[in-house]
């Protein structure tokens, strides 16, 4: 997935730039369903989950997007510090 480079008036915010649907995408091919489900327990990651439903979900409940958003930084975190292993 591409990653736009951070604009000067949030260089160091690493979701500027990205959008929900972008994130969810990310974490569903990063996770799969089933674990992303289980790593953040809401219906629309648990029951028939769609990219579609599950931003439909996000766009209206703000405590979930950070959830979301706070995976997602988790997940960078992990891939760097992963890349970085000899």
């Amino acid at each position: 997935m591409p990653e736009t480079p951070p604009s000067p008036e949030q260089p160091r915010n690493p979701l500027h730039g990205l959008t929900l649907e972008a994130i969810v995408t990310a974490l569903a091919e990063g996770y799969g369903w089933h674990e992303l489900g289980h790593l953040i327990p809401i219906r629309c990651f648990q029951d028939n989950p769609s990219v579609k439903s599950s931003l439909t979900f996000l766009r209206k409940t703000p405590w979930a997007r950070e959830k979301v958003e706070s995976l997602y930084l988790f997940m960078l975190r992990e891939q760097r510090r992963d890349s970085r292993r000899p």
